[in-house]
């Protein structure tokens, strides 16, 4: 079954880039550069992965993730955060994000980090 991701980054620029990069994969990938109606656009989507930038417009990253991770219908779809704050790592941490990815990014550990999300998943099972 092809996964689907959905993207959040405020950086219309960097959304374009990113879809480069996967376009070498199988997923589906749905992107939003602001995320005011984020348990409705995770409704309608239902992605496997939600990336999200920190610096989003509206309610911001963080209030997202917190959102998302408090409701029944979302809190089991992981996310990784997507950011060039200095302080990810505690962020994500705080969060309970599944992981995340430091921007400015190698092309290799960006796609591995989402390619271990999917195997994560997998031994799971």
């Amino acid at each position: 079954m092809t996964k689907k991701i959905l993207f959040y980054d405020d950086d219309s620029e960097i959304l374009s880039l990113c879809l480069i990069i996967l376009s070498k994969t199988n997923y589906i990938i749905e992107t939003r550069v602001f995320c005011d109606d984020i348990i409705e656009d995770v409704r309608s989507i239902g992605p496997d992965l939600i990336i999200m930038d920190l610096w989003i417009p509206k309610i911001g990253g963080e209030k997202a993730i917190t959102l998302l991770k408090q409701n029944d219908e979302t809190k089991h779809i992981p996310i990784l955060l997507f950011s060039a704050n200095a302080d990810l790592p505690s962020i994500s941490k705080k969060l309970n994000a599944d992981g995340y990815i430091e921007k400015p990014f190698a092309i290799a550990e960006f796609t591995k980090t989402i390619n271990s999300m999917f195997k994560s998943e997998h031994s799971q099972e």
